[in-house]
């Protein structure tokens, strides 16, 4: 069973998000939320987490949905803190052409005859880069 969000509660992490995991006040590793499951004590759930690091881990932590949701919460001793990862590109606003010059460049931009990206195969390249066997 997945956690159930309420149309009024404001989720800071959720199934295939991208947390930042800070220790100490400091970011160490990012993860991928895998699943949020319930714990049998209210309020309390098991996080899976796919660590995107080398090699790749997998960890499940029983935390609270505060700290899920951000709040800072002790680990073995040390603070640490779930934070999730906005994508820059949604942040960037996108700027019309203000003047009429800035316009016709808009234009002419957009109407530069564009040649098309030379396509490589690795499998050929691979094929080149190996040695006859004879």
């Amino acid at each position: 069973m997945t956690r159930k969000i309420k149309p009024d509660e404001e989720c800071m992490a959720a199934v295939n998000d991208i947390v930042l995991i800070h220790l100490d006040d400091a970011p160490v590793s990012f993860a991928r939320v895998e699943s949020i499951l319930p714990d049998a004590k209210k309020d309390w759930y098991h996080i899976k987490l796919l660590m995107l690091q080398i090699p790749l881990q997998v960890v499940t932590w029983i935390l609270k949905d505060d700290y899920i949701n951000g709040s800072e919460f002790h680990m073995n001793g040390q603070k640490m803190k779930l934070e999730k990862v906005k994508s820059p590109g949604e942040d960037l606003p996108f700027k019309k052409p203000e003047s009429p010059r800035d316009k016709k460049a808009a234009k002419d931009m957009g109407s530069e005859k564009k040649t098309p990206g030379k396509i490589i195969s690795f499998s050929d390249l691979k094929k080149k880069n190996e040695p006859e066997s004879g």
